[in-house]
């Protein structure tokens, strides 16, 4: 979540591009990663999912990671069977969830030592002979034209359990295939061979990987209850395949639309109860869940203020958590909450949380000492037109949408603004949230004032303002090297300076046009405005 948000962006992607160097291209001779358990997911479209993606779908673990099976670049997914974020969609480029989803999560949370990687491959509509290398060709040869391209998404000739395979091989290099996940059978309610079947592609899978059932569970849902293709034979799996095991639909609902998907909901849930079932394959009972707790103890007063970077210390388990980051790379550098990944940067005044972008959020235990009227002022700063956030109590919005303003000039993220709207609170101890809704964005803190259009007892600047506001590189002393992006993250060069003044009037030699642009040293990164 500061200064260097835009370069920071760009190389965040650049590195998912070129391979994502913790998981995604292990260097030469590197063992593979123990603690990186890798699942096979496959089947049809409840395995791919077809419930829209909710906010809490789309929030970014960073142990839980997919393989990318399909090119999606709207997404930063250009290679495949490289190592992204798991966010939605993982078994193509849209905004679904699916079984997949929650089960990884779940998996993520239940042990905290690992890191979780999912390989989806999922066909709507396909029969279980499409992941039969014996019989995928020919049941192609004579299948409507969109299920053949369908699984052309996956391989160019239909052959999607090849692709499995492949990107499990690339999986092996990195880290440990652990088992399957699996769903599929509404297509074939008919065909009394599909248990056999399912054996046998999973024991396709494994062969070619040279691997053993005997350490590789397999873990199947069963079908929509209320739909139109129920029956036991998956629940009766585990009599056919060894090491296999089954997650019940019991009392989940569908989608109300039609009489094969279950809605997003049930999808949620089901992905926990795959992971249940996984995990008692694998003899790892889930962590015994532990709500957040405040981060310097006791809960913030309000009235009072409430420091943007002492956010509350995150549970276990999922609905757990206290914070939300887009992406896991702490930009700030402060070392400050280390291990949150969340962006925290050092200023004169104290510590701030910057690098803020749109989907993220920071929560805060409070006591509110006495129900009633209050006037909320926060400390921002932006060089966006489109900034901005809202507060909610115990998940309920208690402001409207906030738009941070523009700072103008060089230095716009050292250059702090008030902004504030009334507010009325309950008595008692409750979870505050501020939730970004526009990118790019710096914040200090936040005060909670009793009564209707208070005055804020905080002053920013004054006759004296404190050094934050100030140009961090006035009070440079010698010379030092500076690299220049532009916006878009482009390097553009090196230069040498001591002060501000000589920055931009080096940076100016670089640049075709004028603007604004970030210049980054050893000591840190700020943005200049460079005039032509």
């Amino acid at each position: 979540m500061g200064m260097f948000k835009q370069l920071s962006r760009f190389t965040s992607v650049a590195c998912f591009a070129a391979g994502f160097i913790a998981f995604g291209s292990a260097p030469a001779g590197a063992a593979p990663d123990p603690n990186f358990h890798i699942y096979i997911a496959y089947g049809q479209s409840n395995m791919g999912g077809t419930a829209d993606a909710q906010s809490a779908d789309k929030a970014e673990n960073p142990r839980f990671k997919i393989f990318a099976s399909q090119k999606c670049s709207g997404k930063g997914r250009n290679t495949i069977g490289e190592v992204y974020p798991a966010v939605p969609s993982l078994f193509n480029c849209g905004n679904t969830i699916s079984i997949a989803d929650w089960f990884g999560r779940t998996m993520a949370d239940s042990m905290p030592d690992v890191t979780i990687g999912i390989i989806p491959v999922a066909v709507g509509g396909a029969s279980i002979k499409l992941f039969d290398q014996d019989q995928y060709a020919s049941y192609l040869s004579t299948a409507e034209d969109w299920l053949k391209n369908y699984a052309k998404e996956y391989a160019s000739d239909g052959n999607v359990t090849k692709t499995i395979i492949d990107i499990a091989k690339k999986a092996q290099q990195v880290g440990v295939i652990k088992g399957f996940i699996f769903h599929q059978g509404e297509t074939d309610g008919g065909y009394p061979d599909w248990p056999k079947i399912v054996k046998k592609t999973r024991d396709d899978i494994l062969k070619a990987l040279d691997m053993s059932s005997d350490t590789v569970p397999f873990v199947a849902g069963e079908l929509l209850r209320s739909g139109c293709c129920y029956s036991d034979r998956v629940s009766k799996l585990p009599n056919t395949m060894d090491n296999t095991y089954y997650a019940s639909s019991e009392g989940l609902d569908g989608n109300g639309v039609d009489r094969y998907h279950f809605g997003h909901d049930a999808y949620v849930t089901f992905g926990k109860r795959y992971a249940e079932q996984m995990l008692k394959a694998i003899n790892r009972a889930p962590v015994v869940p532990e709500p957040q707790k405040p981060f310097k103890g006791k809960p913030f007063e309000i009235p009072g203020k409430i420091e943007a970077e002492d956010f509350d210390i995150p549970g276990i388990g999922s609905g757990n958590d206290s914070y939300s980051e887009n992406d896991s790379e702490d930009h700030g550098g402060t070392n400050y909450r280390e291990g949150t990944g969340v962006d925290i940067y050092k200023k004169a005044t104290g510590y701030i949380v910057g690098y803020n972008q749109e989907g993220e959020w920071l929560e805060y235990t409070v006591n509110v000492k006495e129900a009633g009227d209050y006037t909320f002022f926060a400390a921002v700063a932006s060089a966006n037109e489109i900034s901005g956030f809202q507060m909610s109590l115990d998940g309920k919005n208690i402001t409207d949408v906030i738009s941070v303003p523009k700072n103008e000039g060089e230095d716009n993220y050292d250059d702090y603004n008030k902004v504030k709207e009334n507010v009325n609170l309950t008595a008692g101890e409750h979870i505050l949230r501020f939730t970004v809704t526009g990118s790019w964005m710096d914040v200090d803190y936040f005060t909670f004032v009793k009564g209707k259009n208070a005055t804020d007892p905080e002053p920013i600047g004054g006759d004296n303002p404190p050094d934050f506001i100030k140009p961090a590189l006035s009070h440079a002393t010698g010379a030092e090297n500076y690299r220049i992006f532009d916006m878009n993250g482009n390097y553009l060069g090196m230069v040498q300076a001591s002060g501000m003044q000589e920055l931009r009037a080096s940076a100016k030699t670089l640049v075709k046009t004028g603007g604004t642009f970030i210049a980054k040293s050893r000591a840190g990164s700020t943005t200049i405005r460079v005039m032509k």
